[in-house]
């Protein structure tokens, strides 16, 4: 098992190293010049060639990534070419404001996805059934920016007026000191993953309720509460496990979309502002965290899975 984790890390710290590679060339082709972008109408040939040595453009492309990797690896993302301080100062205080937005959304989406998943296998055929199947499938076919808009129209414009329907949080105060607001953001997200989570939970917890095992712990006499928790929630959690950490990863990218929708102040709605400011060294910071909450979320999946299947953990330890 140990040695299967190391493994996985090694394979998550080369996938990183590749992953930080494509960012830096990716931003090496974003439109514009950063000076240019930063000085505006003032940007004399004199004064761009200035800050384009001020902020290192005018190094060879490999120095620029191997000083850029180097400051990853020691902690320091950088400076922003538009507020000229460090990129760590600007995305702390969104750091937290996301990851709050994350995690709520993820451990309401998890547990409902995997019970409504769970009572549907178990209600095979029947109406509850057919009600959670089709449900899921016609919100799981809706795009998260469409569900953030609904939700708006229904709770917070049109229809009834619960909710804010943006982020009025002030300057320097925590999001979730105000958490009237974090409903509209965290509900969007909650439904854009549920559906996958249970539809998934109730092929795979059907399967195992087929299975030759769980029918012979019926014919031993065995109550269906005790089939259900020992012999086929672990058997079903496995294979799950890999669906729910990638769509728990998707939000880590898929929260961009939301916040910039509700004008939620987190990461999402800082890589838009950095794209749009030509903020090279942001975006790249940004783009990096994502990936980063990505390979780690899946490795965590793989553990998940192995100790949650009998079957994998045997074929781990030896």
């Amino acid at each position: 098992m140990t040695r299967l984790i190391l493994r996985r890390l090694l394979v998550s710290v080369l996938v990183l190293w590749v992953v930080s590679l494509l960012v830096f060339v990716a931003t090496l082709l974003l439109p514009g010049d950063p000076a240019r972008a930063i000085l505006g109408q003032q940007a004399t040939p004199e004064r761009v060639a200035a800050l384009q040595h001020q902020l290192h453009l005018d190094l060879p492309v490999w120095q620029r990534y191997l000083d850029w990797l180097g400051g990853l690896v020691t902690g320091d993302l950088g400076t922003s070419t538009s507020t000229q301080g460090p990129v760590t100062a600007l995305i702390g205080d969104r750091i937290s404001a996301s990851l709050v937005l994350l995690v709520v959304a993820a451990v309401l989406a998890t547990p409902l996805g995997l019970g409504l998943g769970t009572w549907s296998a178990i209600r095979r055929d029947r109406a509850t059934d057919q009600v959670i199947s089709g449900v899921s499938l016609v919100i799981a076919a809706l795009p998260e920016f469409v569900i953030g808009v609904a939700l708006v129209v229904l709770l917070s414009t049109t229809v009834v007026k619960i909710f804010p329907s943006v982020t009025i949080t002030p300057p320097g105060e925590a999001v979730w000191r105000q958490p009237a607001q974090l409903v509209l953001p965290v509900l969007t997200l909650v439904l854009v993953v549920t559906p996958y989570i249970t539809r998934m939970m109730r092929a795979t917890m059907n399967e195992v309720l087929e299975s030759g095992y769980v029918e012979m712990a019926r014919l031993k006499g065995v109550r269906e509460r005790t089939v259900l928790v020992r012999h086929a929630l672990p058997h079903a959690i496995g294979p799950v496990a890999q669906v729910v950490a990638l769509q728990l990863a998707w939000l880590a990218g898929g929260v961009v979309v939301v916040e910039f929708l509700f004008r939620y102040p987190g990461i999402g709605q800082a890589l838009i502002d950095a794209v749009a400011k030509r903020d090279v060294e942001v975006v790249q910071a940004i783009t990096l965290l994502i990936a980063a909450v990505y390979i780690v979320v899946n490795l965590l999946a793989d553990v998940v899975g192995i100790l949650a299947n009998p079957k994998l953990r045997t074929e781990a330890g030896r």
